[in-house]
């Protein structure tokens, strides 16, 4: 069984330069590339990658050339596919096996990167969490799921082809199961990989191991395993429960706001050492951004408020949430905030906040 949650601590290993021992991972280990990149590769395949491996087995895409005359592969299981809805059953696919590819951050994918791995972690907590009502949950759910396809990036069509049903992700179109679809996919390779030698390098038990590690991922996309955890740091312990255990950090905001601010005053005061520590941060204002200004976009004014004195905090604090990500863009959209109404806020704006939200 794939352990989603070893290969998450591997892969935050790597990314943020830990420095710690690799955690053993059955059939699968990651290996640092020349550009610094780095993937997941086959324990017994060194130049074989897990999200490669059925690259060439991509369907031709039926936007281009000839009109599609051909089948889905899996066309004798699911009657209703066609070949354009096969095409985006590869695309999520590609997306979901792509979360454990560590790729060199430039101005240009940076925002991207966070947040479509902020979003997968973030999946992964939401069934687990009791302060939240289900409506909220299911409004979370949407929210995430979108922006983890749309920091990918997919294409249009992928991107609003899929959506929650319960805890199920499943195709608008033909209301097949996203697990099930997978399932069989692998299936039909493993029992027909003697027709694709030309384009099929791995072993059948090794496309078994690619079915595994798969459907775990879609299980914690899904909120069906155990929910990820952030590995602990000397110094973090209560900035990384609040990010681990999003119900104590509703409860500890709804109970006594001001002790959450003077956590986060705290932490800022101290120097952020390490990339690790960084992303924490980050993480957390996130996560205020997601659990408490989503459903409660004027408690930013008491942060503000708390911080009016240290104008420099302040700043980096907005700054942060507002341009780390567009969350709390899409946020005010969809509640009709016109930020403009927040001259005490968009104040502390650098430029690139003034550019996402102002001009």
């Amino acid at each position: 069984m794939a352990n989603v949650q070893a290969l998450f601590n591997n892969y935050l290993n790597i990314k943020f330069n830990r420095g710690l021992p690799a955690v053993p991972m059955e059939d699968f280990e990651y290996a640092v590339l020349e550009d610094q990149s780095a993937e997941l590769f086959f324990s017994a395949h060194e130049h074989e990658t897990f999200l490669a491996w059925a690259e060439e087995l991509q369907p031709p895409d039926p936007q281009y050339g000839d009109p599609p005359n051909g089948k889905p592969i899996l066309s004798s299981y699911f009657h209703q596919l066609d070949v354009f809805d096969e095409q985006v059953f590869y695309y999520v696919h590609y997306t979901i096996n792509s979360t454990t590819r560590i790729i060199p951050r430039h101005p240009y994918n940076t925002m991207n990167d966070r947040m479509k791995n902020y979003c997968f972690f973030q999946l992964a907590q939401l069934s687990y969490m009791t302060m939240l009502n289900e409506e909220q949950k299911q409004q979370l759910k949407d929210f995430l799921f979108f922006f983890f396809l749309y920091a990918h990036p997919v294409n249009e069509e992928t991107l609003y082809a899929f959506s929650f049903q319960d805890q199920s992700i499943v195709h608008a179109k033909t209301n097949i199961r996203l697990e099930q679809y997978l399932s069989f996919y692998h299936d039909y390779f493993f029992e027909h990989a003697h027709n694709y030698q030309d384009s099929l390098v791995l072993a059948p038990e090794e496309i078994n191991a690619c079915k595994h590690l798969t459907l775990e991922l879609l299980k914690t996309l899904e909120g069906k395993s155990h929910k990820l955890a952030m590995p602990q740091e000397e110094g973090l312990e209560e900035i990384i429960r609040l990010i681990n255990d999003v119900d104590h950090f509703l409860h500890m905001y709804k109970e006594n706001k001001l002790a959450f601010f003077q956590l986060l005053n705290n932490m800022l005061l101290e120097e952020l050492s390490n990339p690790y520590r960084e992303h924490c941060m980050s993480m957390l204002l996130q996560n205020y951004a997601i659990y408490i200004l989503n459903f409660h976009f004027d408690e930013l004014q008491a942060l503000v408020e708390y911080f009016q004195d240290n104008p420099l905090l302040c700043k980096f604090i907005l700054n942060k949430m507002f341009a780390d990500t567009i969350f709390l863009q899409k946020i005010m959209r969809q509640s009709n905030i016109d930020i403009n109404n927040y001259p005490k806020i968009t104040q502390f704006f650098d430029e690139e906040a003034k550019r996402i939200y102002l001009d």
